[in-house]
């Protein structure tokens, strides 16, 4: 289907707009009244430029207050009519949104309103232009979309027809079944946002929050189902109302949009996702040698060097972490996360058919061919299979019997040795800090680009403001057992800090362990300059709250629970940019200890 966007949805001039919007892919603009009126250009200027880029203009909007209104005011309505019908000649465009009237001095009368839009499309035919009549959230009496589509019905003019925008229809918790009985001639265009699941105004909901199909909580794509099945042939076309794309790159947001109609058509279509990862193969982090004693504190051994780049492999379990000391200048951090895929190579180009950037890769003849695409934030996104491995050859020149470097085991392993039961088995999630405008463009990469699944969007209180966190999973994460065979799954925590102070919130590691408190007794022992303090505040209420062991305040570590079981895991104090948390999981956990952080975020504004 063709593709469009209202100008409104991204940032900058009209003729920048323009250009984005063409480069990102898209068929056709709309255009949004007030970026024409700031545009110095002339709207022949403004058409041929669009025509140059490739654009079509399928939209003039919007037109406001208009149906239902005394007489006086009726007649100077039709006069503005005229003035943005020969202005939409000048501009090329042949179809203009009324929306329903939201003004207080708007008559409750069916009948009127439709004898005023069948005015108003008389008029239009006259510039050979077209009406679509859209029933805004608010509207003061029209406010539904079967409303404004019976009082359509009811003017019966070959040039009056509807406008069906998802999110007037959802935000109001309207069924779109009801579409289907709208012949599809009749639906004039189709604009589609998504937004977050909020308890608010809906004006202002409207206005602030709106965001690209799939970076929400709308069934966007079982609206645009029902006016295919009603008949629907014109473009899909998203009209975003957010403060953050306002302030964000032009051409990026563009793109983003347009990775949002790829992936809705995809779903459309039932596409299945190629190459869903299976777990973590690797984190990477800048840093030099150990992190400063960090990684062997906490049980990992180093069990290789890369052969040709400054890239050290330390190993516990099946959890693997690099250390890149290209890096090390900025600190211990997070770079690049690497993934088990099933199929790098179709996995790098489902990717990339989402408008994601590969990234060139230098390699020595001998090295494992890896495929890694960028993240919203910069971060790199590997896909693996075991041959990464052999990059990094035992520095004794030793391997244990599967080729990989000794040190690296199982998930089962149970720890390195010397370090006795308890030890961690596996990378369980990892938490990345967005910055503020690509919170869900982040949403949207990887929920298309790795095939995994949203969950509730929190916000947790800070010191200093509030962090929005959102978890993502691979759809087998929850149900999929240790052991199977078929992996832990892919988990992640995508973190945007609204915060008055200090700096926005590190990245973090978190390692599952087959027993917490016995790695908690070891730390507290050798290392508890590594463990971050907890207040005895908090353990004071959780004893109130659960029959948990003494113990747990003692070791530092903090508790949870769900409807499947509980969750014990505890952090290690901040190194450079990053810090390690550790897991353990219990009778099929799913959540992530999200009631401790604020006890974490306030230990670390406190932590020296």
């Amino acid at each position: 289907m063709r593709t469009s966007i209202a100008t409104v949805s991204v940032s900058g001039t009209l003729t920048e707009k323009l250009a984005a919007v063409a480069a990102a892919g898209f068929d056709g603009v709309e255009i949004f009244e007030n970026d024409l009126l700031a545009c110095p250009l002339p709207p022949e200027e403004i058409r041929a430029r669009a025509a140059d880029l490739g654009l079509t203009i399928e939209l003039y909007q919007p037109f406001r207050d208009f149906e239902c209104v005394p007489r006086a005011r009726l007649r100077a309505n039709l006069e503005r009519a005229e003035h943005k019908f020969r202005l939409m000649e000048r501009l090329g465009a042949d179809l203009l949104l009324v929306c329903s009237n939201v003004s207080q001095e708007t008559i409750a009368d069916d009948g009127l309103a439709a004898e005023h839009l069948r005015l108003l499309a008389e008029r239009a035919a006259e510039h050979g232009i077209r009406i679509a009549y859209e029933a805004l959230a608010w509207g003061r009496h029209v406010n539904e979309y079967m409303h404004a589509w019976h009082i359509v019905r009811q003017a019966d003019h070959p040039n009056l027809g509807t406008c069906l925008d998802s999110f007037h229809i959802l935000s109001r918790g309207s069924d779109p079944l009801g579409i289907e009985a709208i012949p599809g001639e009749k639906i004039f265009f189709l604009q589609l946002a998504d937004a977050p699941l909020l308890a608010m105004d809906v004006l202002q909901w409207s206005r602030h929050h709106r965001c690209f199909p799939g970076q929400g909580g709308f069934d966007v794509a079982g609206l645009v189902r029902h006016a295919l099945n009603a008949g629907y042939t014109g473009p899909l076309s998203l009209e975003v109302f957010n403060d953050h794309f306002r302030q964000a790159g032009t051409a990026r947001t563009a793109r983003d949009g347009m990775r949002s109609l790829i992936a809705l058509e995809r779903q459309l279509h039932g596409a299945v996702h190629p190459s869903v990862p299976a777990g973590f193969a690797f984190a990477e982090l800048s840093g030099t040698g150990s992190l400063g004693g960090v990684l062997p504190a906490l049980g990992f051994t180093r069990t290789g060097r890369h052969r040709g780049k400054p890239v050290e492999l330390w190993s516990q379990g099946a959890a693997r972490l690099l250390v890149n000391e290209a890096g090390a200048g900025q600190g211990p951090g997070l770079l690049a996360i690497g993934l088990d895929s099933p199929d790098p190579g179709r996995a790098v180009e489902h990717a990339e058919s989402l408008l994601s950037p590969v990234l060139p890769r230098e390699r020595a003849p001998e090295d494992a061919m890896l495929h890694a695409v960028a993240a919203p934030d910069g971060t790199e996104i590997f896909f693996c299979d075991d041959g990464w491995l052999a990059d990094f050859p035992p520095e004794d020149g030793s391997s244990s019997e599967d080729g990989s470097p000794r040190g690296g085991g199982s998930p089962s392993a149970g720890g390195s040795p010397g370090h006795g039961g308890g030890g961690i088995t596996h990378i369980d999630h990892v938490a990345l800090a967005q910055p503020p405008h690509y919170f869900d463009e982040a949403m949207l990469f990887y929920r298309g680009v790795l095939g995994l699944q949203p969950q509730e969007s929190l916000e947790v209180p800070d010191p200093y403001g509030l962090v929005r966190s959102r978890a993502m999973s691979t759809p087998s994460t929850p149900s999929t057992p240790q052991g199977t065979g078929e992996g832990p799954g892919v988990r992640m925590v995508l973190n945007l800090a609204q915060v008055g102070a200090g700096q926005p919130p590190p990245q973090h590691v978190a390692l599952a362990c087959t027993d917490v408190l016995a790695v908690a007794r070891r730390l507290r022992a050798e290392h508890p300059e590594l463990l971050l303090p907890i207040p005895a505040n908090y353990y004071d209420d959780l004893e109130a709250r659960h029959d948990v062991p003494p113990e747990l305040r003692e070791l530092g570590v903090l508790y949870d629970r769900d409807e499947r079981g509980a969750f014990l895991h505890l952090y290690t104090v901040t190194v450079g940019r990053v810090f390690f948390e550790l897991v353990q999981r219990v009778d099929g956990y799913d959540g992530y200890g999200a009631v401790n952080a604020p006890i974490r975020l306030a230990a670390q504004h406190a932590a020296p």
